[in-house]
């Protein structure tokens, strides 16, 4: 999952949003402690997030699209796909206009905390509030354009036009990959965050 699917697994607490965020960007158990407890539940959340994700046999399937051209960046490309399904996933989102008030209610819980930003989330979230990013999931367009965004910022990732390419070729078989996890990932959130 990425930013879109992180914060649809906040269910609208501010403080586990940001940290859900926020969570590529802060490393360690030291880093985390700087933090209030609810954006480090967040933070730890989104941890957990991640390694579901990464260990979800639709997921494996998913990234075997991706792999021998992309190797280990077929994750990261997998996460900015499956924000696609998500963003047109008529449970989470059943019009556009949903979605748009989804987003922006997040930019604006988000802006309340922007003094617990790490410097590299800072860098870049005037971009993807002012883009809107999540809402622009929602296109293939938006999808080219993160995929870009994903090549800048990854140092040894090839060019991303074959990872598009692919995208648009397998989008059936992708999307499947995404129903098959889906439920999953929303019932092991919703359990952690009460857990915890």
């Amino acid at each position: 999952m990425n930013y879109l699917g992180h914060a649809v697994l906040s269910f609208s607490d501010p403080e586990v949003l940001v940290g859900n965020l926020i969570g590529d960007h802060v490393k360690g158990r030291h880093a985390l402690l700087s933090f209030p407890e609810g954006i480090r539940k967040g933070i730890e959340l989104h941890r957990q997030i991640d390694d579901l994700v990464d260990h979800h046999p639709a997921i494996a399937r998913a990234k075997l699209i991706f792999r021998e051209d992309y190797r280990l960046y077929a994750g990261a490309i997998i996460d900015t796909v499956m924000d696609h399904f998500l963003a047109n996933d008529a449970a989470f989102f059943g019009s556009e206009d949903a979605l748009e008030e989804f987003t922006q209610n997040v930019y604006q819980q988000a802006d309340q905390f922007v003094d617990h930003f790490p410097p590299g989330f800072a860098a870049y979230y005037p971009y993807m509030k002012q883009q809107n990013w999540l809402l622009n999931y929602r296109k293939l367009r938006g999808i080219e354009k993160s995929l870009g965004g994903l090549a800048r910022r990854a140092k040894y990732m090839p060019p991303p036009d074959k990872a598009y390419a692919s995208f648009v070729v397998s989008y059936h078989q992708l999307n499947g990959c995404y129903y098959d996890f889906i439920g999953d990932i929303v019932t092991f959130a919703r359990t952690s965050l009460s857990a915890s």
